[in-house]
């Protein structure tokens, strides 16, 4: 029965590791992989993490299921990480929380619960947006809208046609919006804009999914939720995922997510009960560890501290990168106003090179990134910057 299938082609993203790690040019740049890294190209495990998995292996005393939904101290805590604890705690029984393998897991959750709730959903996906977000929704059956969002031209967010594109989803839609540090292109909404999209939810009955990957990376663990939270508190129906891969540096241990909030308690027990039930059906239970790690640093003063410091030494370290690579690029006379970079937030930033000149910055200089001209900023350190701006400043002025 499986001699008919066909070889799909490789994930465009992760095929660049594998392609990066066989390349003998001694200065090759990995920066397409979207893992934080440090001055020394490394991804680390942070302080916070080992302490708390010295605590887990010192206490734990026992392996037992946790459940479809996860364990309750993990969901909450998160939930209050996101909503902030007076929200949290006055949205009450209308929210219901799921732990979840990942965000990727907690959005195909999130799919399958909206397919349930409505079959013929459309979801409204910005243009451009993380490529897995199309088939994870897809996959549950869902269709699929594409509304404006970053200009490429001028590396700035298309607003005011965003809103007149999202003017057409209503009652049954569903609107997918970046939490923050948007990624690919590391443009984000500010407060009045995240004020007109709530106003317009209202107006148009339209439903919010929000995917919350890197709260911490941008503006901190507060402001990057601020929109989150200009949303929860108004309005009636609103899904939330979160991931804790970036800002808990937890990639590999799949730990995450997915809050729902309804109108009425009584909604919420319902959304809960089909919830568990997709869960059961689809991995049956997620996986503990990375989930008791946050548990632990979430509930623990000392622990917490270590880690927001850390999380801050890696959001400033980011936000000097950009800095530090538009000075570069304009100093290395590249002819190209570079200062966006400086203005966005997160580890994603497009460079604005075209699919020929991307290919030829892998194939010619051993700089690794997606076709798109999507860069990780954090892949960029001291030792790198150098090789890269001139790379690209020469790739400039040469290439049509």
């Amino acid at each position: 029965m499986f001699d008919e299938l066909q070889p799909l082609p490789p994930d465009p993203i992760l095929a660049l590791t594998p392609a990066y790690r066989a390349d003998p040019n001694p200065d090759k740049i990995d920066l397409g992989a979207g893992v934080y890294k440090d001055e020394h190209g490394k991804t680390p495990v942070m302080a916070a993490v080992k302490q708390a998995e010295r605590t887990l292996l010192a206490k734990q005393d026992s392996k037992a299921y946790v459940g479809p939904a996860g364990a309750t101290g993990f969901n909450e805590a998160l939930a209050e990480l996101a909503f902030g604890a007076d929200l949290a705690g006055a949205l009450g029984s209308r929210r219901t929380s799921l732990q979840t393998p990942g965000g990727c897991g907690g959005l195909r959750l999130a799919a399958e619960f909206l397919a349930r709730a409505n079959a013929g959903a459309t979801v409204w996906v910005s243009d451009p947006s993380w490529p897995n977000h199309v088939p994870l929704l897809c996959a549950a059956g869902l269709g699929i809208a594409h509304y404006p969002y970053y200009d490429f031209d001028s590396h700035s967010l298309r607003f005011d046609a965003m809103i007149d594109s999202l003017g057409k989803a209503a009652s049954g839609d569903v609107v997918l919006l970046h939490g923050c540090c948007h990624n690919p292109c590391g443009a984000d909404l500010d407060r009045e804009q995240w004020l007109a999209l709530r106003e317009l939810a209202l107006a148009n009955g339209f439903t919010v999914l929000i995917d919350m990957a890197y709260q911490g990376l941008g503006d901190g663990i507060e402001r990057d939720a601020a929109g989150v939270r200009l949303l929860a508190e108004a309005l009636p129906e609103l899904l939330l995922v979160s991931s804790c891969s970036k800002n808990f540096g937890l990639y590999r241990e799949r730990t995450g997510a997915l809050s729902v909030i309804c109108r009425s308690a009584t909604v919420a027990k319902a959304a809960a009960s089909q919830l568990a039930a997709i869960a059961r059906a689809s991995y049956s239970m997620p996986p503990d560890h990375g989930a008791a790690v946050v548990q632990t640093i979430l509930e623990n003063s000392d622990l917490r501290a270590s880690w927001e410091a850390e999380l801050a030494a890696m959001r400033e370290r980011i936000n000097g990168l950009r800095g530090a690579l538009a000075e570069r690029l304009a100093a290395a006379g590249t002819g190209r106003d570079f200062s966006f970079i400086e203005r966005e937030k997160g580890m994603f930033s497009f460079l604005g090179v075209s699919p020929e000149q991307a290919e030829a910055l892998v194939n010619q200089y051993g700089i690794y990134l997606v076709k798109s001209g999507r860069i990780n900023v954090a892949g960029v350190n001291e030792a790198n910057i150098g090789y890269l701006t001139r790379s690209l400043a020469v790739l400039l002025r040469t290439s049509p």
